[in-house]
């Protein structure tokens, strides 16, 4: 079983439309979606929901009426300043309990809390796990693992070989615990100066993580010379350059219409995507698998 995470040093760079048409070239796969903050690969896959469960994780407190002094020390020892009238305010608690540890009277609840939910689904391209956080709900990361938890277990269970996941943007706890352990990462960068700095951000830590990186530039001609020096800063940085994707309006009308570009288009970008993913699947064993080990 190989697992490939594609991800990006920011948002928006074209890592989900990659990931979409990948999953159309797999033929099949399982697929997992791990940008739980603001998960959209659905939208283009339109996955039939099969299962459904709650993600709990973490704990926020809850004063009983009842059994309250008012003594207000709970109020006196939030750091967080979440608790006013002997009310606790559910979104600026953080769950960190010294309240329930110094209530005299025990009168504090601390129950766990629902952050979101996560689903299994089915889609043209084989079973898809992904995810939903509630706003303003933390252990993003947690939920992520869960993502890839799942993932595995459903491939084993089907005995399919590949597992494409579509990781979170940035290089913040769900992006770890999206590329931890994986075979390798396709990391989709864009040819602006920002671009240039996310992808170094981004490559550090997939060497820290000793996870080996792939890097393609999405819209490549609107800056052919920082197109360069992003490749060029890739390999300086031991990861592997498999190829370019030029700007086409075709990508945008992919969206538009509900399905991946190469379903969309033969235009270039999709042919540039074909060659991408023909790159990556051809990638020898220690650019693809073996790095972490």
């Amino acid at each position: 079983m190989k697992e490939l995470v594609i991800i990006s040093g920011k948002g928006g760079t074209g890592k989900t439309s990659v990931t979409a048409s990948f999953a159309s070239l797999a033929g099949s796969c399982v697929l997992a979606d791990c940008d739980v903050d603001a998960a959209d690969l659905h939208l283009i896959l339109r996955p039939q929901v099969l299962q459904q469960e709650t993600f709990m994780s973490g704990h926020a407190a809850a004063i009983r009426e009842a059994d309250c002094t008012q003594c207000g020390l709970c109020e006196t020892l939030c750091r967080f300043d979440a608790i006013h009238n002997l009310t606790v305010d559910a979104v600026g608690c953080e769950g960190c309990g010294v309240c329930v540890e110094f209530c005299p009277a025990s009168a504090i609840d601390f129950p766990e809390q629902a952050c979101g939910e996560w689903f299994v689904s089915e889609t043209a391209c084989g079973k898809m796990v992904h995810a939903r956080m509630h706003p303003g709900a933390e252990n993003s990361g947690k939920l992520v693992s869960l993502v890839r938890q799942e993932a595995r277990r459903i491939a084993e269970q089907n005995q399919t070989d590949f597992i494409l996941v579509d990781g979170p943007p940035g290089i913040g706890c769900p992006v770890i615990a999206s590329i931890t352990g994986a075979d390798a990462v396709l990391v989709v960068s864009e040819p602006t100066l920002s671009g240039e700095h996310d992808l170094k951000r981004v490559l550090q830590l997939a060497r820290h993580f000793k996870v080996q990186a792939m890097v393609c530039v999405n819209k490549w001609d609107i800056n052919p010379d920082m197109a360069q020096r992003i490749e060029e800063l890739a390999r300086s940085m031991g990861a592997v350059p498999v190829g370019r994707i030029p700007y086409d309006a075709a990508v945008t009308e992919a969206q538009v219409n509900g399905c991946s570009l190469v379903e969309h288009s033969r235009g270039p970008a999709a042919k540039a995507v074909r060659q991408v993913w023909d790159a990556v699947r051809a990638a020898p064993a220690e650019t693809v698998g073996g790095a972490h080990e």
